[in-house]
């Protein structure tokens, strides 16, 4: 489960709107993608020594807004200092996208690799991207997911539930596998995604060492916990 499917599961336990959710990621996708566009075309990443001399560089760059179905996109554009760079994510003067916005979601939730988007990419902006530059963004979608699932928690819950979902993951193949998900009810009543951990099934063994996760976290005192048999076998 990535950072996404977890926000998608929280904003459904509080009963918030999920177009909020799907905005935030999308402004954050987008950004990255307009960031390794550039990269591609300067031929270096981000504060790389291979830049030095290379007659060209970035240059700042410049905010633009972006209509989507799920609300304005504030965006930044990077731009080169020749005054060169294109970039192939946005169209030049729209301020909206009939699929753009479809694409990237897409993208965040099928768990496809970082050769795949690159050939995704490609096809739809007849440009380039490495393996390797893919990956700097996939990489920092998962330092999101570590930072989620090593956070502080609160030390007291009024309840904590539990429960085991099935979710297509894509490994060597797609295949459903059992997401555990703890989520909390605070003492004021707020709810949360706690953690979770993904297994091919459900399990007393999982359900042990997320458990053991929570506390780590900084859970002490939960006045009630809901699950099935299986949790507490």
């Amino acid at each position: 489960m990535n950072e996404l499917t977890t926000e998608i599961i929280a904003a459904l336990a509080q009963k918030q709107d999920l177009d909020e959710v799907f905005r935030h990621h999308l402004e954050i996708a987008i950004n990255q993608l307009l960031q390794t566009e550039l990269a591609e075309f300067l031929g270096y990443e981000r504060y790389s020594y291979a830049g030095i001399n290379t007659g060209n560089n970035r240059n700042g760059s410049y905010e633009r807004s972006f209509d989507t179905k799920y609300g304005q996109l504030n965006l930044t554009i990077p731009r080169d200092r020749n005054g060169r760079f294109e970039n192939h994510t946005l169209p030049a003067y729209g301020r909206h996208s009939d699929n753009l916005e479809t694409t990237v979601i897409q993208l965040y939730t099928k768990g496809i690799t970082t050769a795949e988007i690159a050939e995704l990419i490609e096809k739809m902006y007849g440009a380039h991207y490495s393996k390797a530059t893919v990956s700097n963004m996939t990489k920092a979608v998962n330092e999101q997911v570590q930072a989620f699932q090593q956070r502080r928690l609160a030390s007291q819950y009024a309840a904590i539930f539990l429960d085991a979902t099935y979710l297509p993951l894509k490994r060597d193949t797609v295949q459903k596998e059992a997401v555990h998900i703890a989520i909390g009810i605070r003492p004021d009543g707020t709810k949360e995604v706690l953690n979770y951990q993904v297994a091919p099934t459900e399990s007393t063994g999982i359900w042990t060492e997320l458990l053991g996760t929570l506390i780590k976290q900084g859970v002490k005192d939960v006045l009630l916990f809901v699950a099935d048999g299986l949790v507490v076998g």
